[in-house]
């Protein structure tokens, strides 16, 4: 979803807004429920793997469908990404194309079946979760640590795309970032049974940015993350520039960014998504950071993976 989010919605508790704007909540809930209701799931001759999530944005399911592409790809098999078709999430698409074969459509029922076709025998959903007319053979949910479920309200209220219960359907949670018993505890009451995996984010180029004054920019779900992440490694971040996420930069926005730089003689960095929606011209002006996706007890995930596929 292209949007900068609101700060209410990541507020403890009901704010002003998050009440003025609870009815339109549940009408939403409404209508998703009357649209899903008269949704038949398809079953596929394939397993079906789903990296999704219920909160709005910067969630990490990208890089971990590309960690579970990986993986699968090692035991043998030969999978494909599938991914919805919309205009602003050329970012996500180049990210997968780097690593494998992905298939997108406006229906993931026709990119599905394309993968398939074209002898693939395991597909990975990029999103996906509420989509009601797949089968799922796998279903991971993706939170972050800092975020978690924000004021967990529904959207338009809340950050969230559907009502906490809803982890009931999945099949593991993954959370990126720090440990958190109290919402392990909310996770298990709802669904006693799932199996928490956390996960980190590793820069791989941070020699790079040794010694220099740091600029950032990012355009994610959540870009304070991104730059609570340079912090943490000691960089020497002296500004900040926070977009939507999937913006589409604007010539004017990147000169005021390099003129920054030139005047405190400092490096700017992005990340990888932003990178890849700037122009060829655009990405001389900056670097990316480079990241690994780093799987707390990736054995145990890579047993109950192979045991799905």
């Amino acid at each position: 979803m292209k949007l900068k989010k609101p700060k209410f919605w990541d507020y403890s508790g009901m704010s002003l807004w998050s009440i003025v704007l609870f009815p339109l909540s549940i009408l939403f809930l409404i209508f998703s429920s009357i649209i899903n209701l008269y949704k038949k799931q398809k079953k596929f001759s394939i397993p079906i793997i789903c990296v999704g999530n219920i909160y709005v944005g910067g969630t990490g399911k990208t890089p971990l469908a590309s960690e579970i592409f990986k993986i699968i790809k090692s035991t043998g098999k030969n999978p494909g990404f599938i991914k919805k078709s919309y205009d602003y999430l050329v970012d996500e698409i180049k990210m997968l194309e780097k690593i494998g074969k992905i298939y997108s459509d406006k229906k993931r029922e026709k990119a599905i079946n394309a993968l398939i076709s074209s002898k693939h025998d395991v597909a990975i959903l990029d999103d996906g979760y509420q989509d009601f007319s797949i089968k799922k053979d796998f279903s991971i949910l993706c939170f972050n640590s800092k975020q978690l479920i924000g004021n967990g309200l529904v959207i338009p209220s809340g950050p969230l795309r559907e009502k906490l219960k809803s982890i009931s359907r999945a099949d593991c949670i993954f959370i990126n970032g720090k440990k958190n018993l109290d919402f392990e505890k909310i996770i298990y009451k709802i669904n006693p049974n799932l199996k928490i995996f956390y996960s980190k984010y590793i820069i791989k180029d941070l020699n790079k940015m040794t010694n220099k004054n740091i600029i950032a920019f990012a355009g994610i779900g959540n870009p304070s993350n991104f730059f609570d992440q340079l912090k943490e490694q000691n960089v020497n971040l002296i500004k900040t520039y926070s977009f939507p996420d999937h913006h589409n930069y604007k010539r004017e926005e990147l000169e005021n960014i390099v003129e920054e730089s030139k005047k405190n003689h400092a490096l700017v960095v992005t990340t990888e998504k932003d990178f890849l929606r700037l122009s060829e011209e655009s990405k001389l002006i900056c670097e990316y950071v480079k990241v690994d996706l780093e799987i707390d007890n990736k054995k145990d995930f890579i047993n109950l993976l192979k045991s799905k596929i």
